[in-house]
């Protein structure tokens, strides 16, 4: 049975050591209260909620799923007493302005929150989660009096919110659109269509969900130009956040999903709903990407999540199952065999995982600093920093969704591995993860269309590759002085340098590539956004190394001289055995688009 257990070492250190979040938050206009005590309270208040309380939630409610019956949906047995625990801990205002009930604290806090709770218990992560994306599509876009009617109960967590893009003939191509938003003539509209796949569309754990829809106005252009963004409440709401009548949006059913099966996704058909119109007409796609680049961060933390949760249950797993004898003599001769944590397979299984889940929660909290600058330009009203954040965030957003969950997705699969055939049965939980994962790589926009975002918008058309050459010089910055050193710190210098330098000649080759033929950004993206993904990975080993080296170096007890060693060791096996595959996306990344285009469609059937 799996017994989660949050990694507050390991969060503190790339918090504190490798990233420096004190002098962090103390830069910061949202920081102030954030003093090293709070942020220590609040850490050891989420790990204790998110073991007690969440993570025995886990295999039960992935057992039991969401029950659906006449359009009311009930979440399993236990969530509805852990969320008013959220609720009445105050967790969902964590992060936003205490104008509106928040506690004004900065967003990458509710990250590291948000990582406990995953890991624990990612079908229920989902419920609050879905809520920060709207909570912040109404602070950026939303007026005063839009703020004042829903923000308090959304920040209390008392109500809800989602996400209405997708519907039955679209999916991620948004130019599909068919919901209709009609004029009433009194500054609301009368929405109407469907909307499919709507994570946390019904449930009964609020008294109202809050929707966020696209929509097409009467007249409107055609394409992604014309859609706009409606706010359409489950129940319609007075003054004062009063709850009125029922809303004309109701659950037509639920999914029956291969994983997270206690997290409701929802079909719900719009017939005349009451709408309100937020940000201007016709232009929903640019805020609704507010909404989206909240969600991915979030979904990325999933693939670190996933990676966590597998790494603990197999390593567990791993030091009290017994087979065979290691190869090189017994290692434990009072037993009737040895560990199969001894055995070299075994170990990198488990090292792949470790890799994987320490170094994305370092690259996860080097992002949510840029995070923490834009929102704080943007609550006060600074767009030009907003802009400049925004566009900083951008160029990490599809690596972290498309990359972690990737390698999320590979962890949990590994669990299983290293249980054997006891990884394949439901006793132990391991196949729940790796269920549980799968979605990862697909919602918020599929490996695909984050690797297309990657290289196509951020890299080629927004940037012109300036986006790699700043990331690059920052590699360069952390390499330059151990160039010339021996041992581990000079292999790892010598790579980061190494890497830069054919990461920008990657780029521009493929930006000379697709002059040439448009078709290349396809056919190369996905091996682009691979590659990324590991050389930006193994920047943050690298600097997790160079932390762990210096704290060796200015002594410590054998406790913590034993987690700097082991951090030393993870980013000697990342460079040596996991950091090489970036070799193979390169080359594919290069191969003509043809070779995937050339044969005819009837031929592709034999």
């Amino acid at each position: 049975m799996l017994n989660y257990k949050a990694p507050l070492r390991d969060m503190r250190f790339v918090m504190n050591e490798v990233f420096d979040y004190p002098a962090h938050y103390r830069a910061l206009g949202s920081g102030e209260d954030a003093s090293p005590e709070v942020v220590d309270a609040i850490l050891e208040a989420a790990a204790t909620y998110c073991e007690e309380v969440l993570a025995p939630l886990y295999v039960s409610g992935g057992e039991e799923g969401c029950h659906f019956q006449a359009g009311e949906v009930t979440t399993p047995k236990g969530f509805k007493a852990a969320y008013a625990q959220f609720v009445e801990g105050g967790w969902q205002g964590l992060s936003f302005p205490t104008a509106y009930g928040g506690q004004g604290l900065p967003v990458s806090l509710n990250l590291l929150k948000s990582e406990m709770m995953g890991t624990a218990n990612w079908a229920f992560s989902m419920y609050p989660g879905l809520s920060i994306g709207c909570i912040n599509t109404i602070l950026q876009y939303g007026t005063e009096a839009m703020r004042q009617q829903y923000l308090p109960k959304l920040v209390a967590g008392e109500w809800g919110g989602t996400m209405c893009l997708t519907e039955p003939q679209c999916g991620s191509d948004l130019a599909q659109v068919k919901t209709q938003a009609k004029p009433l003539g009194d500054g609301s509209y009368a929405i109407t269509g469907t909307k499919i796949f709507i994570s946390s569309g019904e449930h009964d754990l609020t008294d109202n969900i809050v929707h966020i829809v696209l929509a097409r106005l009467p007249e409107a252009p055609a394409g992604t130009r014309g859609i706009s963004l409606f706010i359409v409440p489950k129940f319609l709401v007075g003054e004062g956040g009063a709850l009125g009548t029922r809303n004309a949006v109701h659950c037509g059913s639920i999914e029956h999903k291969m994983g997270i099966s206690a997290s409701a996704t929802a079909v719900l058909n719009f017939d005349g709903a009451i709408g309100t119109l937020i940000g201007e007409p016709n232009k929903g796609l640019e805020a609704m990407f507010t909404f989206m680049n909240t969600a991915r961060i979030g979904t990325a933390i999933q693939g670190v999540a996933h990676a966590e949760l597998a790494y603990q249950g197999a390593l567990a797993y791993a030091c009290e199952r017994r087979s065979m004898r290691a190869l090189s003599g017994k290692k434990e001769p009072e037993q009737v065999a040895d560990a199969i944590v001894w055995h070299p397979d075994v170990r990198r299984m488990l090292l792949t995982q470790k890799a994987i889940a320490e170094g994305g929660r370092a690259m996860i909290y080097g992002a949510a600093q840029l995070a923490d600058k834009m929102f704080a330009a943007a609550w006060a009203g600074d767009q030009a920093g907003y802009k400049r954040h925004d566009g900083e965030l951008g160029f990490f957003t599809p690596i972290l969704k498309g990359f972690l969950t990737e390698m999320g997705l590979e962890a949990a699969n590994l669990g299983m591995q290293v249980y054997g055939g006891h990884g394949y049965i439901r006793e132990h939980g391991m196949e729940q993860i790796a269920r549980d994962a799968r979605i990862a790589t697909l919602y918020e926009g599929t490996t695909g269309i984050q690797a297309l975002d990657l290289l196509g918008r951020k890299v080629l058309l927004q940037t012109r590759g300036q986006c790699v050459r700043d990331f690059t010089a920052q590699m360069w910055v952390l390499a330059r002085p151990g160039l010339l050193a021996g041992g581990l710190r000079g292999r790892m210098a010598r790579a980061l340098a190494r890497r830069a330098v054919q990461w920008n000649t990657l780029t521009l080759r493929l930006m000379l590539k697709a002059k040439a033929d448009p078709e290349q950004v396809g056919a190369s993206s996905v091996d682009y956004l691979m590659y990324c993904g590991y050389v930006m990975m193994a920047y943050h080993w690298a600097l997790m190394a160079q932390r762990a080296e210096q704290a060796l170096h200015s002594g410590q007890g054998p406790e913590s001289a034993a987690f700097y060693q082991a951090k030393l060791q993870t980013a000697q096996f990342y460079f040596e055995r996991l950091l090489p595959r970036a070799d193979a996306h390169h080359r594919m990344a290069l191969a003509p688009a043809s070779t995937l285009l050339q044969m005819p469609v009837a031929a592709m059937a034999g």
